[in-house]
């Protein structure tokens, strides 16, 4: 592109027709947001001299920072180089050997981001001298500041005086002065020693977001760019190593551009190139689930196995927000031997006490991990010697590690970056730099010292936000996980009951769209709108081709169990499926084949049920003890009436008296507990309070909840209307329309025949921005720690925080559930898609909506629909079996209605059954699937729940399934135990007798 044809008359650059930009406060040039257009031009005139320093001969270049979502450099006219809003920093050569009174004009064309200001931050001319031997003085300040960056840090506690002295009044005499310089760099030299002992393993880098400010598909394009831009530098620079995660991404290189494939694989071969991360992307691993994990493991590490020769063994997770406490269990099962990040490096409160450490999960795993550098760095060599400095004093370890690249947007490494590299190899004053891989560092530094464990979580002091914002795919992404799980399950039992063919590739591909939505940009809400017009679409894709699966299966197994007669001519046999590997007891509906007609339920030894019309279409009863990954066989038949009820509450829980008034539910009274307590849950200021506060003012929005929140609420909800839905035997339900601002929030509280749980059905028109609404529910009784499910596992929490580390912790994440209890009682907080919470002595409330502005203006705008349930129970949670309610508050069972019959018919099943069958409660199946590698073995996957033994596990099945040989997650021979420990992930081949 020449400039003279973009700007027309303007050249040859009449300044006179151009104004001189003012710079801000922040010594930036800064103008509107908006995509707003910037023309910047300067025409530089080299001196003779600067300071009295000749210039003739010298290099130069122009060093340039930006925050502009465009970004085009021109010199002379032509364009010189792009750069976008991540992209955003750059040293251009503009003259290999300048001479005085040499003419260059800079331009530059700056595109504001939609929203925020842009600026130009930084503009700087660098002169550099050619002569390797003769450094100009702004080489030798930089190695004045390292020697003192060492002696400050690591060095002498000995005051030591340097003569930092330089003969200025030699110049303009070139010769004189630079003969000043050698003798100050002399006096250097003795300290030159120890600190090229000191050892900085560079491995060049480009972070790539899948999806962030734009969408997946321009990913594909950036990660081949920066592919192609790595090798040809390689090519250049043999020394170059460069490390890259995301398998997803090198399977689109592999699919869309072969020969670049090819020669990445080459690259792999010569060590050159390492294929880190293990996962398939770099995913949020607060919010998914505990199999969502293994999947990201079990499909990253095949992958890189298959096409580059071997597993990776650094789970590479540098951006991730945050780190649920049972991940170096999984990840060690995986394959993973180290662990990096540097995202707690971003902690708004406390400092991560350590750089290199063992994390410990509750299991007893431990993970190697390394609190990395900072991503997107050039080579700026006070910065890395500040860093390489400060970490030796916090690990004692005479080696760093430096990720050269541009980031975020991929870029990698530049040519300027590894000049410089080059040129600061020869300075006695900087540590020893090679390029290696980030393999061999982590195995150099784990051999040199002992480290301390880390007990706990990862949590990030920042993001908070990112549990909640954009609830649609945090639904999402709830609902597939529980269909992938049942439609592996399904389709696994009917290929070894009804010979069906297993459908692995349908499978396999709706999980890997669903592992790309849990990237951590995507499923944290924190995207521009086109990346949730793509994501939900897979999203439904995903959902569709699992309910298709999971149908297909049931009706498979379903037409193989025998029928008795049945209790009435012409009557539907009803098989209703419980995917949870406990007997399970759960209301149910029918749709009715006539509407308009009254109808029976019976089950299968002939005994009538109660029942209850939910609409003229739609019947509800109670599936009682369906057994462990079982059903059980009802029928369906004509003339019932169904049995009304008076008032919402059942043999466990009520509401009683006027409960309701304009703001809360009142009371919650426990009627029945195994201990016989009978007490009210809720205090008197109530519970299901809907809570608004202005959440404004951050500058990641959709990211980060104001930390003062509690100082801004809004006005409490009005209440619209209450009225009775349904008054039945089997469930009664109570709605309640709330106005909350411009908002109408609708719960229905729901009632179910021998449930002990309260069910909050609720739909929301959310029309607020930058809002913040939660669900409070303060209760009659006070503990000291709160209990949270987190992916495998759970975390306990104080509810009292006392050390600035708690106190960080206003906001946290949990999955299913979370929990208050003392010894005898407790109550747990259920969910069907929330996962923010916070906690106090007496109260727990559930995030449900926040309505950021950016990067998505429209971000949870609309229609929403969730449920959260209020469980009171005797005991501790595990006592109550929280887990398991959780879980089928997520996971309701099936139904399969066979046609009519009037006569028995003969089948290979039973009429009821269990087809996996733990015997303890302890135990939770989380997948049974194929095997990867053998399709006449299954893998059956499960966890232990409540941190206790559960000892000599064996499996029962009608299908005369059996337990063999444990292996990992990736399906590999481990060794085999009868008994599962504390908090442990189990997996077993599965075979037929």
């Amino acid at each position: 592109i020449s400039l003279t044809e973009v700007l027309g008359n303007l050249a040859p650059w009449n300044c006179n027709n151009w104004s001189v930009e003012k710079l801000n406060e922040k010594g930036h040039i800064s103008w509107s947001s908006g995509q707003k257009v910037l023309w910047l031009v300067q025409k530089i005139l080299v001196p003779e001299t600067l300071h009295n320093y000749p210039l003739t001969g010298l290099s130069l270049r122009l060093a340039l920072t930006w925050w502009a979502q465009e970004a085009q450099i021109f010199v002379n006219g032509e364009l010189i180089q792009e750069g976008d809003l991540f992209d955003c920093s750059t040293r251009i050569l503009l003259s290999s050997q300048v001479t005085p009174n040499q003419e260059i004009i800079v331009a530059l064309r700056l595109v504001s981001p939609s929203n925020d200001n842009g600026a130009l931050v930084k503009s700087q001319l660098i002169y550099q001298s050619n002569n390797e031997e003769i450094p100009e003085p702004g080489f030798v300040a930089d190695e004045l500041a390292i020697l003192q960056q060492y002696l400050t840090t690591i060095g002498s506690d000995s005051p030591i005086q340097i003569d930092t002295s330089l003969d200025w009044s030699a110049l303009p005499d070139k010769a004189k002065f630079e003969q000043s310089l050698l003798q100050l760099r002399s006096r250097m030299q003795s300290f030159s020693p120890q600190i090229k002992q000191r050892q900085i393993y560079l491995v060049g880098h480009a972070h790539l977001d899948l999806a962030w400010l734009w969408a997946i598909s321009e990913t594909w394009e950036v990660a081949k760019r920066t592919f192609t831009s790595v090798l040809q530098l390689q090519a250049e620079y043999p020394q170059l190593t460069f490390c890259h995660s995301t398998p997803a991404i090198y399977s689109h290189i592999e699919q869309h551009c072969p020969d670049l494939f090819a020669a990445i694989q080459k690259q792999v071969a010569k060590g050159s190139w390492e294929v880190i991360g293990g996962l398939w992307v770099e995913p949020e691993l607060n919010l998914i689930d505990g199999e969502s994990i293994v999947r990201q493991l079990l499909y990253g590490q095949r992958y890189v196995l298959e096409k580059f020769g071997k597993i990776s063994t650094v789970a590479w997770l540098p951006d991730t927000f945050g780190f649920c406490a049972t991940l170096p269990q999984i990840l060690v099962s995986g394959g993973i031997e180290y662990f990096v990040t540097q995202k707690l490096r971003w902690n708004d409160t406390t400092q991560f006490p350590y750089d290199v450490f063992w994390w410990r999960s509750p299991d007893g795993t431990e993970l190697f991990s390394l609190m990395s550098a900072p991503i997107g760095e050039g080579i700026d060599p006070v910065k890395m010697t500040a860093f390489s400095y400060n970490h030796e004093k916090q690990t004692n370890l005479p080696l760093s590690m430096w990720l050269p690249g541009v980031g975020d947007h991929g870029g990698g490494p530049t040519r300027d970056m590894l000049e410089l590299a080059k040129r600061w190899e020869s300075s006695p004053l900087f540590p020893t730099a090679k390029f290696t891989t980030t393999e061999k560092y982590l195995q150099d530094i784990q051999q040199a010292s002992t480290f301390p464990v880390w007990n706990d979580e990862l949590y990030l002091e920042f993001h908070r936000g990112c549990y909640t914002t954009h609830a649609d795919q945090k639904r999402f992404n709830r609902r597939c996980e529980a269909l992938l799980y049942q439609a592996e399950l399904f389709a696994s039992l009917a290929t070894i009951s009804a010979n069906l063919t297993y459908p692995k590739a349908e499978i396999e591909a709706a999980w890997k769209k669903t592992l790309i939505n849990q990237f951590h940009d995507i499923l944290p809400g924190s995207s521009i709108p086109q990346v949730y017009v793509d994501a939900n679409a897979d999203w439904q894709e995903v959902e569709t081709v699992t309910t298709e699966l999971v149908q297909k299966s049931l009706s498979a197994i379903a037409s193989l169990i025998a029928l008795p007669s049945p209790p009435q001519k012409d009557s539907i046999p009803i098989v209703v499926f419980n995917s949870l590997n406990w007997i399970s007891s759960q209301i149910v509906t029918i749709s009715l084949p006539t509407p308009g007609r009254k109808w029976h339920v019976y089950n299968h030894s002939g005994d009538k049920l109660p029942t209850q019309l939910t609409s003229e279409t739609t019947l509800v009863f109670l599936a009682k003890k369906v057994e462990s990954v079982g059903y059980s066989l009802f029928w369906l038949s004509a003339v019932t009436a169904e049995t009304p009820a008076n008032s919402l509450e059942n043999q466990d829980l009520a509401l009683t008296g006027n409960t309701i008034n304009q703001n809360n539910i009142l009371n919650l009274p426990e009627n029945r507990l195994p201990c016989q307590i009978n007490r009210e849950i809720l205090n008197k200021s109530g519970g299901n309070q809907l809570q608004a506060y202005k959440d404004s003012g951050q500058y990641w929005d959709a990211w980060n909840i104001d930390p003062n929140y509690q100082q801004y609420p809004l006005e409490s909800s009005q209440l619209k209307s209450i009225e009775w839905v349904e008054k039945g035997a089997i469930q009664t339900r109570l709605r309640v329309v709330r106005q909350l601002g411009k908002s109408e929030f609708s719960c229905d509280y729901i009632l179910q025949k021998d449930s002990p749980i309260l069910k909050i059905a609720t739909t929301v028109d959310f029309k607020e921005r930058e809002v913040l609404v939660k669900a409070a529910f303060p209760f009659n009784f006070e503990t000291h720690s709160a209990t949270f499910e987190i992916p495998f596992g759970t975390i306990s929490r104080p509810t009292k925080p006392t050390t600035p580390t708690q106190k960080a912790k206003w906001e946290v994440p949990a999955l299913r559930w979370a929990d208050l209890s003392t010894d005898s009682y407790g109550v747990s907080l259920l969910n069907d898609c929330k996962y923010g919470y916070d906690s106090k002595p007496n109260q727990l409330n559930l995030t449900l909506l926040r309505s950021a502005s950016w990067p998505d203006p429209e971000a949870d705008k609309g229609h929403h629909e969730f449920t959260y349930a209020i469980y009171p129970h005797s005991g501790n949670w595990q006592d109550a079996q929280t887990v398991r309610h959780g879980y089928e508050l997520n996971i309701p069972m099936q139904v399969i209605q066979l046609p009519a019959t009037s006569s028995s018919k003969p089948g290979t099943l039973p009429e009821s059954g269990s087809f996996l069958n733990l015997p303890a409660d302890n135990l939770v199946i989380t997948a049974f699937k194929q095997s990867e590698d053998n399709p006449s073995q299954w893998i059956l996957r499960c966890y232990e729940c409540h941190g206790l033994v559960a000892k000599k596990v064996y499996l029962q099945s009608i299908l005369e399934l059996e337990l063999a040989q444990q292996v990992d997650i990736l399906e590999r021979p481990t060794q085999t135990s009868c008994d599962i420990l504390p908090w442990k992930i189990a997996n077993f081949v599965v075979l037929r007798e």
